[in-house]
Formats: structure tokens, sequence, C-alpha cells
């Protein structure tokens, strides 16, 4: 079987197994990307999550060390969730950004990943394969870039023509010298909406984010939110979609064509005050299943009360109150603290004023002082 042979089977194949995309890529290092990267470094920009050695990033062959070809795979998730619920006074919700809706990402393209290896070994047992999804060595967007699956965008995400940006990205090195596609060139032109209506400016300029300001970055952070970014955060518990909707490119998109990745209203767009009290267990056994809880609960809580407080919800006091006084944790207890002030009147002064006599730890007492200061405008 010839190698242009076993990629239209291959092709058919994933067509069959329910993958929306496919493209085929050479495993020559990507020298451009690591231009970028380098820079990223050097200017601060990396988020920390990605794999810190770029010559991994950059060279398949340091991952595979007889790769020849990369596969690159899309799956098209929905945009618009059905029977969405609404957030009303005393039952205000956040919500979970697109990527988060339905079972977590990351198992479903592994699946396919798997699926499609072992369709390849089977037709030629020589194959050698090496699959990722998004946390692998491999930049996701320089490979699909590379493959044809889109263009990157200027919001730094793989922008393709049936799906616009709503899709999941995954790759596959291989020893099997597939012939290549043709990559994608850039697409977007003059427009700039994406980098206009970046809530924190952190797309510094078309394709280039700074990660450490992205929203989407902030919301799985464990610490403090900068007071600056809180304004900003709105109702979003994880993640942020700003710049995915308003590029033109996602006008009209949305595909429902995997179940397991409908979103439960209820979990994707939640109540914020049943949040703030629930246990580790309830919080695995509810939200476990998506992508937006692999970092725990705690900046789920963090976001859901500085959510509260942009929503100003008074209702939410008491139990904003009990975690001021109760919570062992100093993040949460002086995000409250915070909340308070935002939110509350003359009766809350008082608690707040009580917490700052009892109260050791200095950045909560930071907190505590903000709080008193939002109550004396």
């Amino acid at each position: 079987m010839s190698f242009a042979q076993l990629k239209e089977e291959v092709i058919a194949y994933s067509e069959s197994i329910g993958i929306d995309k496919i493209g085929f890529a050479s495993a020559d290092p990507f020298l451009t990307l690591k231009e970028r990267l380098i820079t990223q470094q050097q200017l601060g920009y990396q988020s920390g999550f990605e794999e810190p050695d770029i010559d991994k990033r950059v060279n398949p062959d340091k991952v595979l060390p007889e790769a020849k070809s990369i596969i690159a795979i899309a799956l098209a998730y929905p945009s618009k969730m059905r029977n969405a619920p609404k957030s009303t006074p005393g039952e205000r919700r956040g919500i979970f950004c697109r990527a988060s809706w339905g079972k977590d990402y990351h198992s479903i393209l592994k699946e396919k990943l798997q699926l499609l290896e072992t369709f390849i070994i089977q037709k030629m047992p020589e194959a050698q394969c090496k699959s990722m999804v998004d946390t692998g060595e491999l930049s996701d967007r320089a490979v699909a870039e590379r493959a044809g699956i889109g263009w990157s965008g200027k919001n730094c995400a793989i922008l393709t023509k049936e799906f616009g940006s709503y899709v999941y990205l995954g790759e596959m090195i291989s020893n099997i010298p597939f012939p290549p596609d043709t990559p994608v060139t850039e697409q977007c032109g003059t427009c700039n909406r994406c980098v206009e209506a970046c809530p924190t400016g952190a797309l510094v300029q078309g394709g280039q984010l700074n990660s450490s300001a992205c929203i989407a970055f902030l919301t799985q952070t464990k610490g403090f939110l900068p007071v600056p970014y809180r304004e900003k955060l709105g109702n979003r518990l994880y993640g942020c979609d700003t710049c995915q909707q308003v590029c033109p490119e996602n006008k009209g998109k949305d595909f429902h064509h995997h179940p397991e990745m409908e979103p439960d209203p209820e979990i994707a767009k939640p109540k914020l005050i049943p949040l703030l009290t629930m246990s580790n267990r309830e919080f695995k056994e509810r939200f476990g299943h998506i992508s937006g809880s692999w970092r725990g609960k705690k900046p789920i809580q963090r976001n859901a009360i500085i959510a509260l407080a942009h929503y100003k919800d008074k209702t939410a006091l008491p139990v904003l109150l009990n975690i001021l006084e109760e919570d062992p944790r100093p993040v949460i207890r002086g995000t409250a603290a915070w909340a308070i002030g935002k939110i509350g009147g003359e009766k809350e002064r008082a608690s707040l004023e009580t917490a700052k006599e009892r109260e050791k730890d200095r950045d909560v007492l930071n907190e505590i002082e903000m709080g008193l200061n939002f109550l004396e405008e």
C-alpha cells in the first residue's frame, strides 16, 4: 500500500468515527514558531501551563525520534446553549466558556486519536504514533495551521472555514511519511475586532497574546485575582469567549455533531450562591467531568464571589459573611471581604471591622481594607 493510499483510508476512517476535519503535515521543525515562543518568553507573556522546553515544542523528532509527519484533527463544538437558564435577582448565575461545555474535550479527542492510532497500526504494523491534546509538547495551533485545518487568527485561535474557531484540536506524530496538505494562509485581513474587544487588552496585537492578562488564564489561577481584572471578570467562572464571539468568521457557526459535547445548562451556567458552600466531593460529582474543573473548586468559588460582587447581589451577603468568618482559605476569605464591601452597606461595615480585628493574614487584611473603603464611597 502506498502512503498516499493509506492517507485516503485514514481520511475515510476519520470521518466514520466522527472527526470533523483532518489534515496532514510534515514533521519538519517549526522554525518561525520558535522565534515567536522565545519572544513570548522574553516578554513574560506565557501562561506557565505550556511545555517549558521550547526545543520540544518546535522539534517533533524530540518527541518521536523517527517523526516523518503529523496528523492534525479538529472536532467542532457547540456555540449556542439550548434552554439556557436566566440569571435573575436572588438566583444569579455564572458561566463556563464554551470549551468547557459537555464532557472534557481532552478525553473526547484522545479517544478519537487512539482509534486512529489503532487503525493505522492495523494497516501498517511498523507504524509508530504519538498523540497529544492541548497539554502535549507541540503547539496544536501551529500543527493545525501547517496541516491545512485552518489559519491562525488574530485572536490566537485556529479559524476554519467550516466551523469558525469553535473547534477542539489534537495531533498525532507518526513515522509514516504521509503526503502533506497545503497550509491555509492568514485570512483575517484588516479585521481587528477581537483585539479591540478583548476585555483586558490581553491581545497585545493580532496574533500576540499576553497570557498573564487573559481572562481565560486568570480564571484558572488559584491566588487572589489582581484587582484591576476583577471588574472585567463579569460572571465568568472559567474561560472567556469574547474574542470568538466578536469574530465575523464565527457568525452563524453552531454545530451539534457530538452529543457528549452538549452542555447541561445547570452545570455550564450554574447558580452562584450554591457554589460557595459546595464540598470537594460535591464539586467533583457535579463538575468533575468538564474541562473547567481541572484546577479544583477554589478558583471557581473565588470567581463566583467576584461575580456576585459584579451583580451586587445582596442575597449573597449572609453566605459571604459566613465565609469571611469561617473559611480557612485566605484567598476565599479575603475575596469575600472585598465582595462584601462592593455589595453591602452600614450593617456589613461592622462585620468587616470585627473581621479586621481577628484576622492575622496580611493579604486578607488588605482585602478587608478594600471592602471598608468601598463602604465609605
